[in-house]
């Protein structure tokens, strides 16, 4: 035998709470200027903000990291509903909305679209000194100096890469000491290793390279 569906008290109350303050936010945006299409996504952006608010609030306070971000858009989101369902309520001539809400209702996109981005991309918190698990080190080397005596070497540590050899192409030095002829002629002094890898746009290793093959 199926069950039957019994309505939720909590969850109808909900949706009325939900209705009414949707058709609240969308009176006072058409109000203020906002008509069509733009009227009805007016209470669909501040209810978003206000689910998003609540749903970091609660991530941020099961981690136990600090939830003032959350809390401050939260409470910017309530007042804005909280203010046009109060608004709504025959305190304010619809006929005749004051500029100052005009520019709220009008600034709100951008305010909400803020809001939702800090509230989802937060950054990630710097990870703390020593908490990358050390390196492997090689193996410690014991030697018998004397009988009964063992004594711990210390590590042996790899050699050093040699360093690598920058060798210049000969049309590139060729040009470099027509450059350096032409300082010298306009200047009177020997051009500088950082004026010559400008002046060919070379690294600072292949301008050290040519500028000692034309000493």
């Amino acid at each position: 035998m199926p069950r039957m569906v019994r309505p939720d008290a909590v969850l109808v109350q909900a949706v009325i709470a939900g209705a009414l303050s949707f058709a609240h936010l969308h009176d006072l945006a058409e109000a203020a200027g906002q008509h069509g299409w733009k009227a009805w996504a007016y209470p669909v952006s501040v209810d978003l903000l206000l689910v998003a608010a609540w749903h970091r609030l609660r991530s941020l306070r099961d981690a136990g990291e600090p939830t003032r971000s959350a809390w401050s858009w939260f409470a910017v989101a309530l007042a804005a509903s909280l203010g046009a369902n109060v608004a709504t309520a025959g305190l304010l001539d619809l006929r005749d909305v004051p500029d100052w809400l005009r520019i709220l209702v009008a600034g709100w996109p951008a305010l909400a679209f803020l809001g939702g981005t800090l509230l989802v991309h937060r950054p990630t918190p710097p990870s703390e000194p020593g908490a990358e698990p050390d390196p492997e080190l090689p193996p410690v080397v014991e030697r018998e100096t004397e009988p009964g005596v063992q004594v711990a070497q210390a590590p042996a540590l790899p050699a050093p890469e040699p360093a690598a050899v920058v060798t210049a192409p000969p049309a590139l030095v060729a040009h470099a000491q027509k450059i350096a002829a032409d300082h010298r002629t306009r200047t009177g002094s020997d051009i500088d290793t950082e004026t010559l890898r400008a002046r060919l746009g070379v690294p600072s290793p292949m301008a050290e390279a040519i500028a000692a093959q034309l000493v």
